[in-house]
């Protein structure tokens, strides 16, 4: 096989890759706290041929001299965009979206019976019930507890109404009575890139001691106001206009790698033709 077909081949592989990256944006375009992803590509090993013998042809030029083959290129890396999505209201008091970015949910999450903290944007809250139902607990969508200063949010039954304020607050009313039930334990994240898609619309951390990284790269934000908006989602930060542009010149690029691959087929099936 000619190295031009080595080269669309392994590139088309890759653009496949970015393909099915927009298809995952574009699908979650109306989940709530979504992040969008985006492919970022580089180049495979190349080979440096220098055509130039001439050292006074070099002077004055910017660009190395002669020419470079590569093999191709590949999906480098994915990079999540954490831009806040606009804010969707919503009327209902369980729904409570984050105000500032790099601002996340704890999710406590058990897997093969190991728990496990994740992180999320997706404010959408419920109440379950706990303790022979004497009590309930307030859990994502998924029935996994939300996290607060003390570990899970329980609070007993029996109450009329509940509300969460700007700073995470939750109070319920007891009759006459207004009861403070806890606080929903908002963290930023120091390095949100270090940030593992986790599914679900969740995130988990790195294994931070082979990284070399400490544990406060997750800290307690120190305000105290303004964190959350009572009442309201965000919704996914994906921009269809230009996942559809994406989308179009992805689309390209993968019909003239495959055009490139028929191409050097036929050129090599007429160098036979010529030789026999």
């Amino acid at each position: 096989m000619s190295r031009t077909m080595i080269q669309a081949a392994v590139t088309m592989n890759q653009l496949q890759s970015k393909l099915d990256l927009i298809g995952n944006n574009m699908a979650n375009s109306q989940t709530t706290g979504y992040k969008s992803r985006q492919a970022e590509f580089s180049s495979l090993l190349f080979q440096q041929i220098d055509n130039m013998t001439d050292p006074a042809g070099a002077e004055g030029r910017l660009t190395p001299d002669g020419i470079r083959v590569g093999s191709g290129a590949k999906l480098g890396s994915i990079n999540l965009d954490f831009t806040t999505g606009s804010i969707k209201e919503t009327g209902r008091e369980l729904d409570v979206a984050l105000l500032q970015d790099n601002h996340f949910y704890q999710v406590q999450v058990t897997e093969n019976g190991t728990p496990e903290t994740r992180y999320t944007r997706d404010g959408a809250f419920y109440l379950n019930p706990v303790n022979n139902n004497q009590a309930v607990m307030l859990t994502d969508s998924e029935g996994n507890p939300i996290l607060g200063e003390n570990g899970s949010i329980v609070i007993p039954e029996g109450f009329d109404s509940i509300s969460i304020d700007e700073s995470g607050q939750i109070t319920v009313q007891r009759g006459n009575q207004v009861e403070n039930a806890g606080s929903i334990d908002v963290v930023e994240v120091v390095r949100p890139r270090l940030l593992e898609a986790a599914g679900e619309n969740g995130f988990r951390l790195p294994n931070l001691a082979d990284l070399g990284f400490a544990m406060n790269e997750v800290v307690q934000d120190p305000t105290t106001q303004n964190l959350v908006k009572s009442g309201a989602l965000e919704n996914s930060n994906v921009d269809i206009s230009k996942q559809m542009t994406d989308l179009i010149s992805t689309q390209r690029s993968y019909q003239f790698n495959s055009r490139t691959i028929s191409m050097g087929d036929q050129m090599s099936g007429l160098i036979n033709q010529l030789r026999s």
